[in-house]
């Protein structure tokens, strides 16, 4: 995926969902992220073919609760958005949308030379030195890992694997790893911000062979009302040979203009932007809040979209429109079902 001069509708939980994301991208986004999903509950998952909807569905094992929502629509620029602290299960995670398959020199981690060893399946844990080769959808990477001997005693080896995409299972256009939430359940899981806690660490994700680095504008303690840091931003930029995507106080269509002028970055994301108004991402300026509104609503009800998170978007939206004391607020509080929010 190219990351240089784009607009990119942010991760949001509980609003990143099928319809938002696809309103995005009708308005003028070139890339739509998902809403952060933890490894944890991947793994306990399955991909599902929705032919009634037309639809890939990440489906929590043994019940009806869609995790991840996807169509062949947005195949080409939705980011899969994962909260991680273990590069392993990590990978697991991901072959639920896009297939990953790991290839080592170390003939114990492998029954036959050249087997395509499945992430779960791996008998070590294994930790990045540094990228070797990157092409295409491959990446040679050198790491170290340690292994378990008979008596207990953990060996470390050098070992070379390549990670690569294959191309029967491309459910998404990339994936995405959350280094910079700044909440107690994420941070004290070791996800997060817990992943970035030291800046300089940014020249060894580089190494890594990441397409781009997307960078938010504030510190763990900042709350939203605070300005966004654009000059910290900038410093990013100038540090990095990637594309760094900026976010943080976009609210208008020339906004984007002026945060780019300001930090130097190649793409800018924004998140309450659009989830106030999807069509900020338009040239031609936002619409009336109302009709998108609509719209999502519309959307929502055609791809059966969940019922709580759609109304999670309609009151953050009318909070910041209008309010929920209104009738039109207390009815989408009461609502129970899509056809009750209609």
């Amino acid at each position: 995926m190219d990351y240089n001069n784009k607009l990119v509708l942010a991760p949001m939980v509980r609003v990143g969902t099928l319809p938002l994301r696809l309103l995005a991208a009708e308005y003028g986004a070139d890339i739509t992220y998902g809403e952060e999903i933890i490894d944890h509950k991947l793994v306990k998952c399955d991909r599902i073919v929705n032919d009634y909807l037309g639809t890939i569905d990440v489906v929590e094992k043994g019940t009806q609760n869609v995790v991840f929502r996807t169509c062949p629509e947005e195949q080409s620029r939705v980011v899969f958005q994962m909260g991680t602290s273990d590069a392993v299960r990590a990978l697991k995670a991901a072959q639920l949308v896009r297939d990953v398959g790991i290839l080592t020199d170390c003939p114990r981690c492998m029954k036959s030379e050249g087997q395509v060893k499945n992430a779960s399946a791996m008998s070590i844990s294994w930790k990045l030195i540094r990228t070797l080769v990157r092409n295409g959808d491959a990446v040679l990477v050198m790491a170290i890992a340690d292994r378990p001997l008979r008596n207990g005693i953990l060996k470390r080896i050098k070992i070379t694997l390549l990670i690569f995409f294959l191309h029967s299972c491309n459910d998404v256009a990339a994936v995405d790893i959350n280094m910079g939430c700044p909440r107690s359940f994420s941070i004290s899981g070791g996800m997060g911000a817990a992943l970035l806690s030291k800046p300089e660490t940014i020249h060894d994700i580089e190494k890594t062979g990441v397409s781009a680095l997307a960078v938010h504008g504030r510190k763990v303690p900042d709350r939203p009302r605070d300005p966004a840091k654009w000059n910290e931003i900038a410093d990013v930029v100038a540090a990095l040979s990637i594309p760094v995507i900026a976010n943080g106080d976009v609210f208008d269509y020339e906004d984007i203009q002026h945060i780019k002028n300001a930090t130097g970055a190649s793409s800018i994301m924004v998140a309450r932007g659009a989830l106030w108004n999807a069509s900020v991402f338009s040239p031609k300026g936002k619409l009336p809040w109302e009709e998108v509104k609509k719209e999502y609503v519309r959307k929502s009800i055609l791809w059966d979209n969940e019922v709580k998170s759609t109304k999670h978007t309609l009151k953050e939206m009318i909070m910041h429109h209008s309010c929920l004391e209104l009738p039109e607020g207390k009815a989408v509080i009461k609502s129970e079902t899509l056809a009750d929010l209609a």
